[in-house]
């Protein structure tokens, strides 16, 4: 697994453990620092980056999930695509290589159709931001 791929599933890790406790995805990162975890630079600014902008993701996730409330979708998906948007959205990840990873992830962590749920509300998402640019 490429460098970037470990950092974003043990960013997708933190912020899952964040997800499920109510506890801010930083202080869960930190609490993986102090117990000796290595953590890459990557990982990091994806775990502050998506909780720095969680309201704004969820709105946009939730804009573009047809028929589904973010609170209503299952944790892991909810936090794969939280990843993803920030990564879109925020750091401008080429849209190929963000929604490749996120329906890898979902595949692998998730359902087969979480892989397809997550695809759809991801190209919806990149959609409207290229049409936002152009």
């Amino acid at each position: 697994m490429a460098s970037r791929t470990k950092a974003r599933r043990l960013a997708i890790d933190v912020l899952y453990q964040s997800d499920v406790t109510g506890t801010d995805g930083r202080a869960v990162l930190t609490d993986w620092e102090e117990a000796g975890r290595e953590v890459p630079a990557f990982t990091r600014d994806l775990v502050h980056g998506v909780a720095e902008n969680l309201e704004e993701l969820d709105r946009t996730i939730g804009s573009h999930s047809e028929d589904w409330r973010v609170e209503r979708m299952a944790s892991v998906d909810r936090t794969i695509l939280r990843v993803a948007t920030f990564e879109l959205m925020i750091l401008g990840t080429p849209v190929g290589a963000a929604i490749d990873e996120a329906v890898k992830a979902a595949k692998d962590l998730s359902t087969e159709d979480s892989g397809r749920f997550v695809n759809g509300v991801l190209g919806r998402i990149a959609e409207d931001a290229g049409a936002a640019e152009g």
